[in-house]
Order: C-alpha cells, then sequence, then structure tokens
C-alpha cells in the first residue's frame, strides 16, 4: 500500500498546482492507495458476477483499517491544499452561533423543550413549571460524552411528569441503551437496558413497554433478527423485564408500541419500511388478550387516539392519499370501519393530533404544508390561521389540552414557534430565530420540469434575487425519491453559507417520495426505481436548460437512499455534473440486504434473489456494478462513517475503490470516512461543520469557484 508524506518539496508541488488551478482550472491528479482485489465471484441466475473488494465488508479487519486510514490521508491532503477552506469553517461557525430552540409539549403540569445555546454539540433537554417560569436543565446530553458524540435519540415521560426515559447513541449507531431519571429530584436511577434499536419508550404505570434484538455477534453489520417486545418496571434489573410480544414463525418482524389513552396498547408489526400489522391489548383487563385488527403487512396503520370505544387511525388502506377511519374495540373485520376524515385528492395527510377535542390534520400539497381543523366527527371547521408556505409540525398534547404549539420553517426562514389556542383557531407568535441572515434578501420558486415519460415533478429552487440566468451559478442539486419520504421546505443555516455565494440550491422531488401518496411512491419503487433516476437527470436538464447554471458549476448530493441516486446518476449521465457528493450510500444493490436491517429496504428495491428479471434490473443500475469505463466523470466525493450500521459502510468502501480502479478520467475520486460516527442521526455539530466544509470546499474548487468572505 503507497505511503503518501508531504514533504517540503510536495509543499511546494501542491502551491504550484493550486495557482495552476486559479489560473487555468485544472485540478491536480490524486494518485489513489492501491487496493487489493480478491476472487470472489457470486452467481445469480447463471451469471458470474465477481466482487473483487468483498474483504472491505470486514468492518473489524486491521486491513480494511489500513485501507480507511490510507483513503483518508488521500482525501485529507487533497483538501488541505484549498485555500479558503479555514475561512469558511470559521464564517460557517460564525452562521451556526444563534440560540436555537424547539416547540414546547406539555406532559403533567410541566413543560419540556430542547435547547442550543449557538454551537453545542447536542441539543439540551430542558424543561419549565410554567410558561414563563425559570427553565430548569432535565438532560445535558454533551455532558456524556469528551467530543459529543453521545447523543440522546428517543425519549418517554411518564403520565405523572415524574419520570424521563430516555436513550442514548453512542458514536451514531442505530443502537440505543435505555435509562430513566427522577424529573423532580434529578437522580439518576439505576435502570440501564441494552440491545435496544427503532424503539419507542411507551409508558403504562410505574413502567414502560421498548423492542431489543438478541445481543449480536457483530453489532455494526450482523443481520438484526427476533424482535421482541418488553415491559420494564422502574427500579428492576433488565433480566427481569416481561416478554410482552414475539412472533417466534417469522424472525424478520419487528416490533414497535404505544400506549393509547393509558390504557390500550398498541402493537405495529413490520417487515419492511412499508406496511404495518396492527395489534392492541386492553392492559386494564387481566384477562385480555391480543386483537389482531390487521394482520397483513400492505398498507400503513397509525392509531391517533382512542375515542368512545373506537380507535381513531390514519391510513392509506383503500386511500393513497390517507385518510382517517375509526376502527371499533374488538372488530375482528373490516365491516366496521367507518370513514372519519376522508381523502382529499391532490393533499396528502401526512399526521393527525387529538388535542383540545378538535382534530388537527396536517397535509402536503406539493410539498408544502397545509393544515385543517377538524371535529372528534370529523367535520370541516377551519384551515389553521396561519398562511405562511414552507413546512408545519409539532401539534403534540393530550385530548383535553386547550393549547399546544408547532412550528413553521421555509429553506429561506428559520423555525418560528407558534402558540395555538385550540378552540379559537387562533396563533400567536411565541419564539423566533435570531440567525444574522436576511431572508428578504432571497427567494424560493416552486418550478415543475418534465420528466421522461412526461410525468411533471416539482422543485423547489432558492437563490439570491436577481441573479442573472446565464448559467455561471453555481447550483447544488439534492435529491431523494424513495421509501414514501417527502422532501419538505427546512431552513438549514450550513445551506446559507453556499447561497450566500451566488450558491443556487434546487430539492427535487422525485418519484419515489411520499410528496403525493402512495402512487407517487409506488411510482419510483422495485422494476420503477429506473423513474427516480429519470426524474433526477430531467432536473439537471431543466436548471442548465433555464440559464440557472451549467455542467460545468452543477453538484448532485444525496445520502442514504439519495446516495444510491448520486451513484446511479452520474453512472448514467457523467456528462451532467461538475462534482458529485453521494453520501451513506446504498451502493451494492446486490447484496445490500444481507446487513443490518437492509432486508427491510426490499419493499423498495426488490432483491438480487427474488428473480431472474429483478437481478438484472438491480444488476443494471447498481452503483457499484455499473461504472462506465472509457467515460469522464466528475469530480466524486464519496462520504460514509465506520459505525454507520444501517447502510454499512463498506457500500462506500467498495464503491470508492471501484472508482479509483476504473478508467473514467482524472478528476478526484475520493472517499472521506468519518469516525466515531454513524448514519448521519445525532451527530455532534463539530462534526457536521467539519463535513459541510469538506463538501462545500469540493464542490467550488472543482467548479473553479473561489468563495469571498
Amino acid at each position: 500500500m503507497k505511503k503518501l508524506t508531504i514533504s517540503i518539496l510536495a509543499l511546494s508541488t501542491i502551491i504550484m498546482l493550486v495557482a495552476c488551478h486559479k489560473k487555468n482550472n485544472q485540478i491536480p491528479k490524486v494518485e489513489y492507495p492501491e487496493t487489493k482485489k480478491c476472487d470472489t465471484v457470486d452467481h445469480y441466475f447463471g451469471v458470474a458476477v465477481p466482487d473483487p473488494y468483498r474483504w472491505l465488508e470486514d468492518d473489524y479487519s486491521e486491513e480494511t483499517a489500513n485501507w480507511v486510514k490510507a483513503q483518508n490521508e488521500v482525501t485529507n491532503k487533497f483538501l488541505a491544499q484549498i485555500p479558503y477552506r479555514e475561512k469558511m469553517k470559521n464564517h460557517l461557525k460564525d452562521l451556526l452561533n444563534y440560540p436555537k430552540e424547539g416547540a414546547p409539549w406539555k406532559k403533567g403540569d410541566r413543560y419540556f423543550f430542547y435547547r442550543n445555546d449557538g454551537l453545542q454539540n447536542q441539543s439540551v433537554l430542558y424543561y419549565k413549571n410554567s410558561l414563563d417560569g425559570e427553565a430548569v436543565e432535565l438532560l445535558d446530553p454533551n455532558k456524556l460524552s469528551n467530543d459529543g458524540t453521545v447523543a440522546l435519540s428517543t425519549l418517554g415521560i411518564s403520565d405523572d411528569g415524574n419520570y424521563l426515559g430516555y436513550a442514548i447513541s453512542r458514536n451514531g449507531s442505530d443502537w440505543q441503551e435505555i435509562y430513566v431519571k427522577n424529573i423532580t429530584t434529578g437522580e439518576e436511577l439505576s435502570d440501564h437496558l441494552v440491545w435496544v434499536k427503532f424503539s419507542g419508550i411507551a409508558w403504562k404505570d410505574d413502567g414502560f413497554f421498548y423492542s431489543r434484538f438478541p445481543e449480536p455477534k457483530n453489532e455494526l453489520s450482523g443481520v438484526n433478527e427476533n424482535g421482541k417486545l418488553y415491559y420494564h418496571k422502574v427500579g428492576t434489573d433488565q433480566k427481569e423485564d416481561q416478554l410482552a410480544y414475539e412472533d417466534r414463525t417469522n424472525p424478520n418482524l419487528s416490533f414497535s408500541a404505544e400506549v393509547v389513552n393509558k390504557r390500550y396498547l398498541v402493537i405495529y408489526g413490520s417487515e419492511s419500511t412499508s406496511g404495518n400489522s396492527l395489534y392492541y391489548k386492553d392492559l386494564d383487563n387481566p384477562k385480555a388478550q391480543f386483537i389482531k385488527a390487521v394482520t397483513d403487512f400492505t398498507d400503513d396503520y397509525s392509531v391517533i387516539d382512542e375515542i368512545d370505544g373506537s380507535f381513531l387511525v390514519m391510513t392509506n388502506h383503500n386511500a393513497p392519499e390517507y385518510q382517517v377511519i375509526s376502527i371499533p374495540i374488538g372488530s375482528l373485520t373490516t365491516m366496521g370501519w367507518t370513514e372519519v376524515i376522508p381523502a382529499t385528492k391532490g393533499e396528502v395527510l401526512t399526521g393527525v393530533s387529538h388535542i383540545g377535542k378538535r382534530l388537527i390534520a396536517n397535509y402536503t400539497k406539493d410539498a408544502h404544508s397545509v393544515v385543517k381543523i377538524f371535529d372528534e366527527g370529523g367535520k370541516f371547521i377551519a384551515n389553521l390561521d396561519n398562511d405562511l408556505l414552507g413546512s408545519i409540525g409539532g401539534f403534540s398534547g393530550e385530548a383535553d389540552d386547550t393549547e399546544t404549539f408547532y412550528t413553521v420553517t421555509s429553506y429561506i426562514t428559520p423555525a418560528a414557534i407558534y402558540r395555538y389556542d385550540v378552540a379559537n383557531n387562533k396563533s400567536t407568535l411565541y419564539k423566533k430565530s435570531e440567525i444574522k441572515f436576511n431572508s428578504d434578501e432571497y427567494v424560493t420558486e416552486q418550478k415543475f420540469f418534465t420528466s421522461k415519460d412526461g410525468t411533471k415533478v416539482p422543485m423547489f429552487i432558492t437563490h439570491k434575487k436577481g441573479i442573472k440566468m446565464d448559467g455561471s451559478n453555481p447550483t447544488l442539486l439534492y435529491g431523494y425519491g424513495g421509501f414514501n419520504i417527502s422532501l419538505t421546505p427546512s431552513f438549514s443555516a450550513t445551506r446559507v453559507a453556499w447561497l450566500e455565494q451566488g450558491g443556487v440550491l434546487a430539492i427535487a422531488n422525485l418519484r419515489g417520495g411520499g410528496e403525493y401518496g402512495k402512487e407517487w411512491h409506488e411510482a419510483g419503487t422495485k422494476m420503477k426505481k429506473q423513474n427516480v433516476f429519470d426524474d433526477c437527470i430531467a432536473a439537471a436538464e431543466f436548471l442548465i436548460s433555464q440559464g440557472y447554471t451549467s455542467k460545468e458549476k452543477l453538484a448532485l448530493q444525496g445520502g442514504s437512499n439519495g446516495g444510491l441516486l448520486v451513484g446511479a446518476v452520474v453512472n448514467q449521465r457523467p456528462d451532467l455534473f461538475a462534482v458529485a457528493i453521494p453520501q451513506v450510500g446504498v451502493m451494492d444493490m446486490l447484496r445490500y440486504h444481507k446487513f443490518t436491517i437492509g432486508r427491510y429496504w426490499a419493499v423498495d428495491y426488490g432483491t438480487s434473489e427474488d428473480s431472474k428479471e429483478m437481478f438484472e434490473y438491480l444488476y443494471k443500475y447498481s452503483p457499484l456494478h455499473s461504472i462506465q469505463n472509457g467515460k469522464e466523470y466528475p469530480a466524486i466525493l464519496v462520504t460514509t462513517a465506520d459505525h454507520d450500521d444501517r447502510v454499512v459502510p463498506a457500500h462506500s468502501f467498495k464503491y470508492a475503490a471501484a472508482l479509483q480502479n476504473s478508467d473514467i478520467g482524472d478528476k478526484p475520486h475520493l472517499i472521506r470516512i468519518e469516525s466515531n460516527a454513524g448514519h448521519g442521526g445525532g451527530k455532534p455539530l463539530d462534526k457536521t461543520i467539519d463535513e459541510v466544509v469538506d463538501i462545500f470546499s469540493f464542490m467550488f474548487f472543482n467548479m473553479g469557484v473561489e468563495p469571498k468572505y
């Protein structure tokens, strides 16, 4: 393996290369570490598929660790030559250094909320005994580690408001540990629960329900099976926890739970990222058995509350854009199900809260929020008295509460918190951001472009007012397109650093997402996945044709399923982009389902084992397997993390190795591997700033743009 060191001669060379770059927009050629190849070959329906970098799937091997170290040395050396990188970092810190506060929610007699003073790695949990009372620190995750890599991931407050159950994750892992704290005294109790993943904390009496897996042999990449639901009584050892539910016939199922109206245990069973079963049990009846209201996994069901002996349920059953139905408790068939709030054409119901004897329904219309108020019987009362264009969220509370809180945000407007008087449908501003950013100087437009098959696809485009449409603007196109996830307007102080430099931000609402309901989602899945890539390509072509940018100034970015998007699109149209940033991406479409919870994604992707046709379809677009030798590729910076146990880093390792060993031109094809970090959740602010600076510096540098600070 080649060892790269920076000598005085090398530094002189870098200086000359940077000068050359400024004058001729020439990027220094990178010398990559050597990556060995093995002779592993898999066979799919008679087709032999080599996997020469299979050895990089071993998370714990010294050989993989050495490869990671060598790759990071090369990447860091390349980034170190960018002259404005340190100024960008200081400016980004200045932008982010303002107080941030989340919407409060009430439990018992207290109001709880998160606050970040500015540059804290993790936000701190506080409570007040009244809205105008003094804030009391309840839990500061920053005190749980020296580097901010321990994050608060889930919490649940007991019905009486006396106990906090909270889960932490370490180094960005999806694995959680649950602890319990006495809110009144501040005492940390002895409770400590491990091997918890994707679990809530659902309180009932003096304990709570949670879900966990057996201890894995390989916690980073091992398959997670045999999930079970347990009840933990406060003050006892985890070994004493009572098994509440399991399904021995199907080890692939996982379970989550909630307690509805302090009485009913509701269990959701999942075998994928879409569709769930629905079981429930009356906890106040010692002889009660589970009633299986939904046993298949075709549709999504979420219980809102219990009213007069029936569950109010949000579902896309017979309603691609979702509706609210009533399911009588004890009903074993769909015959008794009745419609409460019907589906609305062109508006996707995304959430419903039962507060103050009202149903507060949040819809997405063309990827922005619309909120409507109904009575408990589903009769429309009014629209929310806030018509700001953007994303609206929050609305937590109980049926007999008189008020709640919500946030409003957009691509150019930091989150503002509103206090909402439910009975009078009246909103008042509770708190707004103090960021040093003048949103009046910027504009967000929603444009619709035409994809390859004629489908109209929306895209939000944000930029400074008055920019010239001459193709010279550095432009960042971001997409996801999967798993029924919608990209709705949200404010990011880090993206301000892009917009300030005359950059254009384009967020495309590709098929595969949830912006227009179940049909929009399914139009980008399995044998229709190419629609997502076609949508993204059409978005790029639209930005160029309308003069926002040119292929020499266009970057494509996406994470997770969006990382797959970037890899596949760049392989199909490398000529469209100057830079590509695939982050924590699913890059090996033939083996993704063999790690951790990857099998859940099969509902969107299909697997290489399903059929010959499905294998051929995946093989054709899999980023790892479809790199086009002989084509000139854009500059690529792959990002991943060593503790990503959702999309294991082997995806990015193998993909980066394949890029570096292909004939795709002289532009840099690097990988940035973060240590003590995971898929992205709970990442400390320090690491976020470093990553954003590296990504933006890489993009500007490879576009020949020098930001001004």
